[in-house]
């Protein structure tokens, strides 16, 4: 009898639904009881008295209570109300024409153009499982920032995940827009696919993300780009869906076979709003009253950053988190869960910043673990040697200012290196593709600038830029095929930087 009963019940199981009532309602979190079937992380519906219906997400599990966070307004709900079951996580539609689009994390558009219309869209999870080892290869590809002292001495390859971590207003922001606006150039010049971007915006100032935005529509960015808004006036809860929403409209293109970027804005602000839900849930508060998980929560989101293999398409994805620090203090909490996490830093500074030197990265403290691997030949070549003329500056800057007396070859040492941080400093929006960097840093390297004052060097540097696209196109072509620079090409190299400098004289 209980045989057929349970065949019975098989059979009319996908009439039967799983509906409990909500016991409490307390800040956008909601505390129902009933659920038996219900799953961690499983959409739910809120079936309000007027009718209509309200997402909720699942995050608390009890033997009988389950803690559910509202997706949205809350306004409607009251003690009473169904919750119903659906058996789905939380998905995006995602295609081509996800690109040059603004959108919430939900899949809206907040850019007044009307519904995006889908051809052959992909239902992408948020929540989901990051790519195993044997899907994977290594890091081989390199991803030009167009920033000059990142590409040489810092650079980032095709699926990795770099750190950019730093005070408030020292320019973090500024690297992401100039990484996104120089891709169309980087991958024309190194003959490599376009990468699709997404710039996902946790908890900012909803007139700054119109900046943005505005910047990527003048440079033409906007084409391979989606932006996603999770404003600061929005719900803690929205603001946790973004980096998901971010990372699955990127892993579509990336399961395609092709190369995607994911920049969160900033992840500081994504474990502030995990934190409010978590405290609402009441679970137990732990270091600086994060729940136990929150590492998990960045190590899951990060880890589905990859590079693909080749039997796996060969696409990537590549992660760009920020993090937002106090006072430089990059020992609190969440900073060192998210270094642990990644594959490298860039670390901003404030007295930096103020000096000046700009981008204020902090040569010293930042590192790639993995990008040096997939630097073109030249820039690798040419790398090494800035690297040692800045460590040296550096050791002998800290004697020099007891103003003690110096022999000749201290002398022309700090000379050099005040001329290679001149020469690294770089403007806004203004990314320099890769051969051009090479042809700058060689030049620098190897004494072509000690002569001119530290005021001529920005100058110089504009100058030689145009000079070097207009006279030099077939040696920056030799360079961007990842030729060494020795023999005949070094010869060429030579006597452009030398024409030129005649010329500027």
């Amino acid at each position: 009898m209980s045989l057929i009963f349970h065949q019975l019940l098989k059979i009319y199981k996908m009439n039967i639904k799983n509906i409990g009532k909500v016991l409490e309602l307390k800040d956008g979190v909601i505390i129902a009881d009933g659920l038996s079937e219900v799953g961690y992380n499983e959409m739910v519906m809120i079936n309000t008295q007027d009718g209509s219906s309200v997402p909720g997400l699942v995050l608390n599990m009890e033997e009988k209570k389950t803690g559910i966070v509202v997706i949205g307004s809350s306004e409607k709900i009251n003690e009473g109300d169904e919750v119903e079951t659906t058996g789905k996580l939380f998905s995006l539609n995602v295609s081509e024409a996800t690109l040059g689009r603004v959108i919430d994390p939900l899949g809206n558009p907040l850019d007044g153009l009307g519904e995006i219309k889908h051809k052959d869209p992909q239902e992408m999870q948020l929540f989901k499982i990051a790519p195993g080892i044997i899907a994977r290869k290594d890091v081989s590809r390199p991803l030009q920032t167009g920033i000059k002292s990142i590409d040489t001495m810092i650079p980032i390859g095709r699926g990795q995940r770099q750190l950019i971590i730093g005070d408030r207003q020292t320019g973090k922001t500024s690297i992401l827009i100039d990484t996104i606006i120089n891709q169309k150039a980087s991958s024309e010049e190194l003959n490599l696919p376009l990468v699709k971007c997404v710039y996902v915006a946790i908890g900012q100032k909803v007139s700054k993300i119109a900046q943005i935005v505005d910047k990527l529509k003048q440079t033409g960015a906007m084409e391979y780009t989606t932006v996603v808004i999770a404003g600061a006036s929005d719900t803690a809860a929205i603001q946790y869906l973004a980096a998901y929403s971010g990372t699955a409209i990127g892993e579509y293109f990336a399961q395609k076979g092709q190369d995607a970027l994911v920049v969160y804005d900033d992840l500081t602000k994504h474990a502030w709003a995990y934190r409010e839900m978590s405290l609402l849930l009441r679970r137990p508060p732990g270091r600086e009253a994060y729940p136990g998980d929150v590492f998990y929560l960045h190590s899951s989101l990060l880890e589905r950053s990859v590079q693909f293999s080749d039997e796996n398409k060969s696409g990537s994805l590549t992660a760009l988190p920020v993090i937002e620090t106090q006072a430089g203090d990059v020992s609190a909490y969440i900073p060192t869960n998210i270094i642990s996490i990644t594959d490298g830093q860039i670390y901003l500074e404030a007295d930096l910043f103020n000096a000046g030197i700009r981008p204020a990265i902090n040569i010293g403290l930042s590192v790639s673990r993995v990008g040096g691997s997939a630097q073109i030949k030249p820039m690798k070549q040419v790398a090494g040697q800035l690297r040692l003329d800045l460590a040296q500056y550096r050791s002998l800057a800290a004697f020099a200012q007891f103003g003690s007396d110096l022999d000749q070859s201290t002398k022309d040492m700090l000379n050099r290196g005040k001329k290679m941080m001149e020469l690294l400093k770089q403007g806004l929006y203004s990314p320099i593709t890769a051969g051009v960097q090479v042809l700058l840093i060689f030049a620098g390297s190897h004494g072509y600038i000690d002569e001119l004052k530290e005021e001529q060097v920005s100058k110089w540097e504009k100058r030689f830029s145009s000079y070097a696209k207009e006279k030099g196109v077939k040696v920056l072509e030799r360079i961007a095929k990842s030729e060494k620079i020795e023999g005949q090409l070094e010869e060429d190299v030579v006597d452009l930087i030398t024409d030129f400098i005649k010329d500027f004289r």
